[in-house]
């Protein structure tokens, strides 16, 4: 039967992702717009992101934390090219956006010694092949599979490479070992329910090192540069962004930053997180038509929960038609205010996305449920009417 009951926020999609709980455009309205961000309340406010970053996420003092241009895809890019070279790499990659950067390197920076180590969506990469005395670039948490890393375990502590780590739909639901991860990715608009347009860069005292011993064979444009007479700049880890950031985004990503100290800071935002990943595993085990990508408990993401569908009729329908019918689906829960842009990424398997995030409410995910039985339901029997 139809539900009856919505989800208070529909908001499911995995990017840009739901606002926090409360959130209205009253909570920017300190922000430092038609001012410069090289005035005082400008810096002030920027070096608040990283102080208040550092803080949530226990990043070492040791470590430098920098906003930069181009959301998380920016910054993997400017880590990849400013620092790769200097030594062969392993490239894991288990869904898309790990296969674009083994796109960049290899076709873009045309690296020599490059080795790729692939799995299936659904699946991880054999982490145990990744060689210490080579650069490994990974996604922590494979955004359009629902795959994460386990563990840090794989990592060496006495590694000779670098490890670059896009993080960006983990960090906030995830804990992250430090000393494990060189460089380190994510944009505001994931966990944070930020908005879009600006990266965040976390290096640790190796990384440094090898921007200061190492210039690449390749000319670098002016957004990637860190380094100034062969010293890292400084002020890009202290809020003086290489180019103009938008405050309005600085102020929006501040309140969410202050949002997440008050609901229990990292260990709360996790624990929100997993509680959305509970709330779909309970109806999975129970679904007579759905299953999750990530066959896997280990590597299960609590933030992009893939789903796919296991009903023989569905699995029986051509490609084509299996992605009509997850599209229908969509429209059909958006129609309703049920939920909003769940359709699985176009490259993934014909399937469901649902974004678990700390800023979705456990009692949203479980309104959504049912909705998800009912949608299918019409599709199934629409689609098997006309046959």
């Amino acid at each position: 039967m139809k539900p009856t009951v919505t989800p208070r926020a529909p908001q499911f999609s995995s990017g840009p992702c739901a606002k926090r709980p409360g959130w209205g455009p009253a909570v920017i309205a300190d922000a430092a717009l038609g001012r410069s961000h090289r005035s005082k309340i400008g810096k002030s406010k920027l070096k608040d992101v990283i102080d208040r970053t550092r803080a949530l996420l226990g990043v070492p003092d040791d470590y430098r934390i920098g906003i930069v241009p181009g959301s998380d895809t920016g910054a993997v890019e400017m880590a990849m090219w400013t620092m790769l070279g200097a030594r062969g790499v392993d490239l894991l990659a288990w869904e898309s956006f790990g296969a674009g950067w083994v796109t960049d390197a290899v076709k873009q920076l045309k690296l020599d010694d490059v080795r790729v180590i692939e799995a299936g969506y659904g699946e991880i990469a054999d982490l145990s092949a990744v060689d210490p005395k080579r650069d490994v670039i990974f996604t922590w948490n494979g955004t359009t599979s629902g795959v994460r890393v386990p563990n840090g375990d794989w990592i060496a502590d006495d590694r000779e490479g670098l490890t670059i780590c896009d993080a960006t739909s983990a960090v906030f639901a995830m804990e992250l070992p430090w000393d494990k991860l060189d460089v380190t990715t994510y944009s505001w608009q994931k966990v944070l329910g930020g908005e879009a347009a600006h990266g965040m860069l976390i290096l640790s005292p190796r990384a440094v090192e090898r921007l200061e011993t190492y210039v690449p064979a390749w000319p670098l444009p002016k957004l990637f540069r860190m380094t100034k007479g062969g010293k890292l700049n400084e002020g890009i880890f202290k809020g003086e962004t290489i180019n103009t950031p938008s405050m309005l985004a600085v102020e929006d990503v501040l309140d969410a930053l202050k949002w997440a100290e008050a609901v229990g800071g990292l260990k709360g935002l996790v624990a929100r997180s997993e509680a959305n990943l509970a709330a779909v595993a309970k109806w999975v085990e129970a679904s007579n038509w759905a299953d999750f990508l990530a066959k896997d408990p280990a590597v299960r993401s609590c933030t992009s929960i893939c789903i796919s569908i296991s009903d023989p009729w569905f699995q029986s329908l051509p490609e084509a038609e299996q992605r009509a019918a997850t599209k229908q689906i969509d429209a059909l829960l958006e129609a309703e205010g049920a939920a909003y842009d769940i359709n699985g990424y176009r490259d993934a398997p014909a399937g469901l996305r649902l974004w678990g995030g700390a800023t979705v409410e456990a009692s949203d995910m479980e309104a959504l449920m049912p909705w998800l039985d009912w949608a299918y339901g019409e599709v199934k029997r629409s689609l098997s009417e006309a046959a």
